[in-house]
């Protein structure tokens, strides 16, 4: 015990640098540019489609990802180093099976998957800055939309802080 007759204190230390280093795992993380012609990773904003932010309204449900425009055919890029984890089918409706398809992502501490994206491969490690695969036509699906990549973490949690 460092804390010779106070449990308590020691208690406190303990849960206060073990919380300051979960806390540390995600902080500063930022994602890098994720399409070629989006440097910044601009946000889809408002179009006739909806909203592109965490938590907008879609009808009974609300948006559990995050929109950054990406115009269809450019290539994606690897965020930062990232381990490839497989296929994410996005919809059962066979209307929208051209853009159909996505990744499932780990890297910085963080689990995301990128909807809208035709991968180069699901399995595997990527560098930051390397190619992941290409924007899948959202034009066909939903003319007019401001085309993106749908960014959601794994927990559903907002990913907005990390751009």
């Amino acid at each position: 015990n460092i804390f010779p007759g106070n449990n308590v204190s020691l208690c406190v230390c303990v849960c206060l640098c073990v919380c300051a280093a979960v806390l540390c795992v995600c902080d500063g993380v930022k994602f890098g540019q994720l399409c070629s012609g989006n440097s910044l990773n601009t946000r889809r904003t408002s179009d006739s489609w909806g909203q592109g932010h965490h938590g907008a309204s879609r009808g009974t449900r609300e948006h559990q990802g995050l929109d950054i425009k990406c115009n269809d055919g450019a290539t994606v890029y690897a965020p930062f180093d990232v381990t490839l984890h497989g296929k994410v089918t996005v919809y059962t409706d066979a209307n929208k099976a051209a853009i159909n398809n996505g990744i499932n992502l780990r890297g910085q501490g963080l689990c995301f998957k990128l909807f809208y994206v035709q991968p180069d491969r699901y399995y595997g490690s990527v560098s930051k800055g390397q190619r992941i695969g290409v924007m899948m036509p959202m034009q066909t699906v939903y003319p007019g939309i401001t085309s993106h990549v749908h960014v959601q973490m794994c927990g559903k949690s907002d990913p907005t802080p990390y751009f």
